[in-house]
């Protein structure tokens, strides 16, 4: 018997795969979470895109949700521009399908600090008056802002003599000024603040947002990578320029 080979064979390619961790925050509603919603919508608009391009995981082991009820959330809070990558502590046969996976083996992270938001109590005309009258309030950090920390600072401006590291933030209700390297995540005017700046020795931010407007490391100018520049907002488009 006599075999043709019509063609060589094609040598077989390997795929690579390989792991690689990131950091995602984890929110975990409580009932009623009607309540709850309300709670994280204060948060949201006191932040102003705090949760822009961040992972979440959903952890739902304080709740009781059937899988339509699960679905419903996460359409809620898609609908808040909160992104969940996973879920826990929920059962992955009662899912319906398109829902993100159940994840397992998440570990807590330890470095994780924010200065979060508080409520105030409403202030008469006269209190009001002589706050008025000082000036804004401000806060220095004379170290850097390391990877996992979440700096927020509603109250007015934030100033760091050190560097911000990749994977760390700072928010601010006023502007920031960085005095080192800016590799994380800066977002000012988070009180709905359009005049405020951000200003940095060396830009290698992962995010930059000012009162909602955001650009990632991707919608950088490539040319302003490495150098001292400002950031500000001309209508709704988030300008950035070097510094002479």
């Amino acid at each position: 018997m006599r075999v043709v080979v019509s063609g060589a064979a094609r040598p077989q390619r390997s795929m690579r795969f390989r792991g690689r961790s990131y950091m995602a925050f984890v929110l975990t509603p409580e009932p009623p979470i009607a309540d709850w919603l309300s709670e994280l919508d204060d948060w949201i608009r006191s932040s102003t895109g705090y949760f822009v391009g961040r992972p979440v995981v959903l952890d739902l082991s304080s709740v009781t949700l059937s899988g339509q009820g699960i679905a419903h959330l996460v359409s809620e809070l898609s609908a808040r521009d909160v992104r969940v990558m996973g879920l826990e502590a929920a059962d992955a046969a009662a899912l319906a399908p398109g829902l993100p996976p159940v994840l397992k083996g998440g570990r807590p992270v330890s470095n994780v600090e924010a200065i979060a938001p508080t409520r105030e109590k409403p202030q008469s005309a006269t209190a009001q008056a002589a706050e008025k009258s000082h000036e804004p309030p401000s806060l220095m950090l004379d170290s850097p802002v390391r990877s996992g920390q979440s700096i927020f600072f509603p109250h007015g401006d934030v100033t760091v003599l050190g560097s911000i590291s990749s994977g760390a933030e700072v928010m601010a209700g006023g502007s920031i000024h960085v005095y080192g390297a800016l590799r994380g995540r800066a977002l000012a005017g988070t009180g709905g603040n359009s005049r405020a700046r951000i200003f940095c020795n060396r830009i290698e931010a992962e995010l930059l947002a000012i009162d909602g407007y955001y650009r990632t490391a991707d919608d950088v100018d490539a040319s302003l990578r490495g150098k001292r520049v400002q950031a500000w907002l001309d209508g709704d488009q988030l300008m950035i320029a070097a510094l002479d």
